[in-house]
């Protein structure tokens, strides 16, 4: 068994960090894994304060940026994460803005550059585990992807990874999880109907892990995030529909170079 088992997860923006890895840091923290969180950008293409959004008058940049990092760090000690590292890249945002021509914006810059940097973090901490985005993104946004592209050309390069795993939406239970909501009458707003294709194809999860006792945490960091709250639909729904969304995390275990179940609810599974 190595050392110390170390986690890190890789992702685009303050806030990703919650929902589909806040359980697991949790979690892997309590147990007395060092837990690695890498932030590829500094969140620049967010809300202001007040609400104010991307290209309108009185969005500062600069200013998002600084409350995001603030908030980042707040929901870092939320989750118990041991190690924060901010690679301090632009914000792209989403596909069609203007920022996305920006030659500093994160999704365009050389892939080799921002591995470069991100092996480098690997060699300092030496995950066993890495997770980050699919090779989608998991919804198609920019920094979504090229964060899938450094985390998997970095795992590459340096060979230290021993399991490489894509955070992951159940298909099934976001359907589960609507039909409750629908059934109580919560107010879904814009998200009332899931398209058909939404979430990942439950045959493809390897990995569950059970996270039910870390919920109430998950939250707290969701809501350390306060300036983005207008974006983030989870903060809207009650109670028990909260617990039901937040109780599990589920992964796509794509690459492990120890024996490991086919499912499995650990994803240290094969290393401990």
């Amino acid at each position: 068994m190595d050392p110390e088992l170390t986690l890190m997860a890789v992702h685009a923006h303050p806030d990703d960090e919650v929902l589909g890895t806040g359980g697991l840091f949790a979690r892997c923290a309590d147990e007395g894994i060092r837990t690695v969180l890498v932030t590829c950008t500094n969140g620049e293409q967010g809300d202001a304060p007040g609400g104010i959004k991307p290209g309108q008058p009185g969005h500062d940049e600069s200013q998002v940026s600084a409350l995001r990092l603030d908030e980042l760090r707040a929901s870092v000690a939320h989750l118990g994460i041991t190690d924060l590292e901010l690679l301090g890249y632009r914000d792209s945002g989403m596909v069609g803005w203007a920022a996305n021509e920006a030659p500093e914006a994160f999704y365009n810059v050389p892939i080799d550059e921002s591995a470069a940097r991100l092996a480098a973090l690997m060699e300092r901490y030496r995950p066993q585990v890495v997770v980050t985005y699919d090779e989608n993104g998991n919804y198609g946004h920019p920094d979504h992807i090229q964060a899938h592209r450094i985390a998997v050309a970095a795992a590459e390069a340096t060979g230290i990874p021993r399991k490489l795993y894509h955070t992951a939406v159940p298909r099934k239970a976001m359907r589960e999880l609507f039909e409750y909501l629908r059934s109580i009458g919560a107010d879904l707003g814009d998200v009332s109907e899931l398209p058909e294709d939404f979430g990942t194809p439950d045959e493809l999860i390897t990995t569950v892990v059970d996270v039910a006792a870390y919920t109430e945490r998950k939250r707290k960091a969701l809501e350390a995030h306060a300036s983005q709250g207008d974006n983030i639909f989870f903060l809207r729904m009650p109670d028990e529909a909260l617990r039901r969304a937040f109780g599990a995390e589920a992964f796509v275990r794509a690459i492990s170079k120890v024996p490991a179940p086919d499912h499995e609810d650990d994803v240290f599974a094969g290393l401990r």
